[in-house]
């Protein structure tokens, strides 16, 4: 069975995987495989976010890869990381900014699967607003799901490039996700809120008509993925390419309209408030349109990382201020070894 939790900053720091488990069921036929415990650290709690997850769970691919995962919900992408810095994640999935940020400081961490090729983050504001480009945000404050999550790192960018700097031409409000994300549009705490498209889907649901502000340029972002620390690659070479099979597996499945209502329910069984909720149909359509690779990556296959989309996530990082200093090596942050095997 595989179980998903939620934990806070501070609790996942009392946590601890240990060692790795593979143990054969007491009493099942000889041909069942063992199966290998792992943890799957995310950002979020939402299923739907993680939707091919859920569906390789339900569908019993990651079974047949031989793993038994357990997913866990924390803070934000900076504590994705910190999970499996600290040895109580195995695999995870950051956002790119972080990720960048994570190197600059040492941190093996390689990002590995390109899970939203279309970028999953969008800047929105009350459709009422006025407001109808990221320059119009000097003097505001901007809504984010934490201090320190992807979201921001998007968000620097685009703001950046319009000639704003936070803590001087705007502010930076955390204001949580979904329904809490709600409650500071309906104050008018925020003028705008850089946020994922569960959020925007959420805010909507909420009655709050948005529009999106995101420059045509920065849809080309991409958004969270999956990743490891190269050390935890070479201590289980056979995870990564498993992993990505079962997702790859999955997304095929959800892509199949006659799948959808099967996916719904493998996600409700993930997070069951979200699967209740009158929003998840529009959801589901939202993150299948942004897992599905852009045109002209089409033929590489899921997971693809473009090199010039990194060198733009890089560089605008730069600029920002997000990295101190240009990387050594922006190829050792990624690696596209394992998506052909993932798309054969």
């Amino acid at each position: 069975m595989t179980t998903r939790t939620r934990i806070s900053r501070r609790q996942f720091g009392a946590l601890s995987v240990g060692g790795v488990a593979a143990a054969a069921v007491i009493g099942a036929p000889a041909l069942v495989r063992a199966q290998t415990a792992i943890t799957f650290a995310v950002p979020n709690p939402s299923a739907l976010t993680w939707l091919p997850y859920w569906v390789a769970v339900g569908e019993g691919y990651f079974g047949e890869e031989g793993y038994e995962p357990t997913l866990q919900a924390i803070d934000g992408s900076s504590a994705v990381l910190q999970a499996m810095t600290a040895g109580q994640a195995h695999i995870g999935a950051p956002g790119p900014g972080p990720t960048l940020g994570a190197r600059a400081r040492g941190v093996d961490v390689k990002f590995l699967y390109n899970l939203y090729p279309k970028s999953v983050f969008g800047i929105l504001v009350k459709a009422d607003s006025g407001i109808d480009a990221p320059d119009q945000l000097a003097g505001t404050v901007v809504g984010v799901g934490t201090a320190d999550g992807a979201e921001v790192s998007f968000a620097n960018a685009i703001l950046s490039d319009a000639g704003l700097t936070a803590g001087e031409d705007f502010e930076y409000l955390p204001v949580g996700d979904g329904g809490t994300a709600a409650v500071a549009f309906l104050r008018d705490e925020v003028s705008s809120y850089s946020g994922a498209v569960s959020d925007a889907a959420i805010l909507a649901s909420r009655g709050i008509d948005l529009k999106e502000i995101t420059p045509d340029a920065y849809l080309g972002f991409f958004g969270n993925g999956i990743a490891m620390l190269e050390s935890g690659i070479a201590a289980m070479p056979e995870l990564a390419p498993a992993f990505g099979r079962a997702l790859v597996r999955a997304t095929r499945f959800a892509s199949d309209p006659a799948n959808k209502e099967a996916c719904l329910a493998h996600c409700a069984a993930g997070n069951p408030q979200e699967g209740e909720q009158d929003y998840a149909a529009a959801l589901f359509d939202g993150v299948v349109g942004r897992m599905t690779p852009t045109e002209a990556f089409m033929d590489k296959g899921y997971g693809y990382q473009p090199p010039e989309h990194w060198q733009a996530i890089h560089d605008s990082a730069v600029a920002s201020g997000a990295l101190s200093a240009p990387l050594d090596d922006l190829s050792a942050a990624y690696t596209n070894e394992f998506v052909s095997g993932w798309n054969a």
